[in-house]
């Protein structure tokens, strides 16, 4: 039989995840039978007078409709915890480390962290052309059904699977798609993305993201100045930077935090005139190119008489400066004999910090030579990453949009630089931000014609260290990072302290797994096959010691918006298990029969137990037990709803 979500993701056209969110928040657009009224919505249009065939453009590229596609998919896997790790190091964590598609990983947290993420940093593969990307996509459809999703001819099927392991820009832009578009809607309305790009697909990123996020929403395309000398063998020019293109969710309510003052900048505030409003620093009040009614003559007040450098004016009308010069806001110089200067005063200034400039110079955020050496050093001498970015790059962007509670994300994990700079801020300002961390599992090896493993072209040194693909490196990483720090910070460091993670895996379930699922027959009154079993890290032949249930059971919390760190009540019906989340009962395990249901029934009768839904695993039950908890659930007098989930 088919899961719950292939019959669902059957149904799935290109335009579904556009549909599903035009539903939520326009449901009075919709007919019983999920339809748009386009009609009743041209109509609320005109009535607002508003242009609908308005001058626009988008970018189109193959494989655009299938990227739609998608992001309105279901997950077609699961999470299996890592109990080792999180009931180890990560017991008392609130950051969380995924081990998996990001596709996949995206597609899980849409309910659980729908509108809770302060701000995402993501540094993707650029595609240079040099093996940093090709799409991995395997279109797992027959080609009739591809032409049938999405109404190709056979030319146009063969365009499509044209980009298939590519890294053409229609390939890499069928890749970034989905998950721009899933990554949107985990942000909060005043959360903020950072995309770090070169050259080779910056111009494409800003088109999708103007698509995705709208072009209003779009922040500012911030340069980073990667590097701090040439390199002399280029042809023509040495490319010295990168970017980051920043977008909000909603930028009409979205405010920079400012970057924080230094020292060197507060010690140029002084206050030789004695003002009683503190300390202050004077402004030129020259600005060009000149505005005639601002050119005036101004006396000193040891009776000079100054005027506008030729071809500038005062920035003040000849009223403005009057009343600043009344309430002594303009400073000759200690004789009264300079060029009058505007004072600032510090207790005025944007309590934010200073607004951020779009370059950001190596000196103050780091370069890329710097950041190589730095995570060399701490990874004991060994070289496992050519390019990662600076933990002061990240940071400073955490330190613009993010308070002292946020949730950051990045997708594309890499080397962890994110969660260091998540860490380092925390200790910085005494904060509790969390992360949210996604690896795939790239191997740094592969498996040569004889079966033996051999290292990767970029792998070689982390696969001698035993580290068998990047999301090792990463956790490793952060637990080195998160030593160094409490090393570094032993006398004030917080007793809160979080420099772990809780750690899973997103996986698919296995091929004997997925023929169990394909047999399962839900009329048998026997089953014959265990299927919770097929879902622990042994039958998925990962590590982590999580049993089937564990992983169902965390799989099915994320869908029904749980966080990670939800508390799960264990509930007893005589010697059968089942766990509690709110007002939820989730029924796993085989083993339930008439006995647990009367016990059941008993508990809700007399009100030991306030439920209001039972979710159970279709594949634990036979038919006719099955029935007996449906029946002896509608005969409560309070109702309480039985989901099946398969």
């Amino acid at each position: 039989m088919q899961t719950d979500n292939e019959k669902y993701n059957k149904t799935v056209r290109p335009n579904t995840a556009f549909l599903n969110e035009l539903k939520n928040k326009l449901p009075e657009f919709f007919a019983k039978d999920g339809s748009f009224d386009l009609d009743k919505f041209k109509t609320q249009l005109k009535e607002k007078n508003i242009n609908e065939l308005s001058e626009g453009y988008q970018l189109d590229f193959i494989g655009k409709d299938y990227a739609r596609r998608q992001a309105g998919e279901m997950p077609s896997t699961v999470i299996v915890p890592d109990e080792k790790q999180n009931r180890g190091g990560g017991a008392h964590s609130k950051n969380l480390f995924f081990t998996g598609d990001n596709l996949e990983v995206l597609r899980h947290l849409q309910t659980a962290y729908a509108n809770k993420v302060d701000m995402i940093y993501i540094d993707p593969p650029y595609n240079t052309g040099q093996d940093d990307f090709a799409y991995p996509d395997n279109f797992e459809y027959t080609d009739d059904q591809l032409e049938d999703m999405f109404g190709l001819d056979d030319d146009q099927l063969t365009r499509l699977k044209s980009i298939q392991g590519k890294s053409s820009h229609s390939a890499w832009l069928t890749f970034m798609y989905p998950r721009l578009q899933l990554a949107k809607h985990l942000l909060k309305r005043d959360g903020v993305i950072f995309i770090a790009i070169d050259d080779n697909e910056d111009s494409n990123l800003k088109e999708i993201c103007d698509e995705i996020f709208g072009e209003n929403n779009f922040l500012a395309q911030v340069v980073w100045e990667r590097a701090y000398a040439p390199i002399n063998l280029k042809k023509n020019f040495s490319p010295s930077h990168d970017y980051m293109l920043v977008y909000g969710r909603d930028a009409n309510i979205i405010e920079t935090n400012g970057i924080m003052r230094s020292n060197e900048a507060d010690d140029r505030y002084s206050n030789p005139d004695n003002d009683p409003r503190g300390v202050w620093q004077s402004d030129n009040l020259s600005v060009g190119p000149a505005i005639e009614k601002n050119i005036y003559p101004v006396t000193t007040p040891s009776g000079r008489v100054v005027e506008p450098p030729a071809g500038r004016s005062w920035s003040l009308s000849q009223n403005a400066f009057r009343e600043r010069l009344a309430d002594n806001r303009i400073w000759f110089g200690s004789d009264g004999n300079g060029v009058p200067r505007l004072k600032r005063f510090k207790s005025e200034l944007r309590k934010t910090g200073i607004t951020p400039m779009t370059i950001w110079k190596y000196k103050e955020v780091g370069h890329s030579q710097e950041a190589t050496q730095y995570l060399q050093k701490l990874m004991g001498g060994k070289k496992y990453f050519a390019y990662p970015k600076p933990v002061k790059l990240v940071q400073r962007a955490i330190q613009l949009y993010s308070d002292e509670n946020s949730i950051i994300m990045d997708f594309f994990a890499g080397s962890a630089t994110t969660a260091e700079a998540v860490i380092r801020q925390n200790i910085d300002d005494q904060g509790h931000r969390k992360f949210i961390m996604v690896q795939l599992p790239e191997k740094t090896y592969h498996i040569n014609k004889d079966g033996k493993q051999v290292p990767t072209k970029g792998g070689r040194t982390a696969f001698e260290d035993g580290f068998m693909s990047v999301d090792e490196i990463a956790r490793e990483r952060i637990r080195r990072a998160a030593e160094k720090i409490e090393d570094d910070n032993e006398l004030t460091l917080p007793e809160d302290f979080d420099g772990s993670f809780k750690h899973y895996r997103v996986v698919k379930p296995t091929k004997q797994t997925l023929e169990n699922i394909d047999d399962f027959d839900p009329n048998n009154t026997d089953l014959f096959t265990n299927m919770v079993e097929g879902f622990s890290s042994k039958s998925l032949n990962i590590p982590g010691d999580a049993s089937g249930e564990e992983t169902i059971l965390t799989t099915w919390l994320a869908q029904d918006g749980y966080p990670f760190d939800v508390n799960i009540q264990e509930i007893k019906f005589g010697n059968y298990h089942a766990h509690m989340v709110d007002n939820r009962l989730y029924i796993i395990n085989e083993g339930w029969n008439s006995t647990q249901t009367k016990e059941l029934l008993n508990q809700l009768g007399t009100n030991e137990l306030d439920l209001q839904t039972v979710v159970l695993f279709g594949y634990s039950f036979n038919i006719l037990d099955l029935r007996e908890l449906e029946n002896g659930l509608k005969q409560l007098d309070s109702k309480v709803t039985l989901i099946k989930r398969y």
